[in-house]
């Protein structure tokens, strides 16, 4: 499984940005996606998921209500609209995939996303 992500970028805090993860390669293989991010001098932290058979979505106490998580099956995307943007939300974010039943085993190189206050 390859993923790409892309979509980060600098915002005022308050704006909104859409990340983007392309998958390819053994799709077929994956149970779930999701995003983690990593702040400056900090490790990295689980953000979001979506679970593939279900539809079902997981998030992180700190965006619920202003991320959505969210996939097409045509073109093998996920995304995470992220509204309401703070300064403690500047990361760089990551998507990965899962393939096994409890382990995220694949990772995409990471997008960059710095809210200015």
């Amino acid at each position: 499984v390859q993923l790409q992500a892309s979509g980060g970028g600098l915002v005022q805090a308050g704006g909104s940005l859409r990340l983007s993860c392309a998958a390819s390669g053994s799709i077929f293989a994956i149970n779930a996606m999701a995003w983690f991010r990593q702040a400056p001098g900090k490790g990295r932290a689980f953000v979001a998921a979506i679970y593939w058979s279900s539809g079902n979505t997981d998030y992180t106490d700190s965006v619920k209500g202003r991320f959505t998580i969210s996939r097409d099956n045509r073109q093998n995307m996920v995304y995470l609209q992220m509204n309401s943007l703070k300064p403690e939300d500047t990361a760089v974010y990551y998507c990965a995939a899962r393939t096994s039943p409890v382990n995220y085993d694949y990772w995409g190189q990471g997008t960059l996303v710095t809210v200015s206050s």
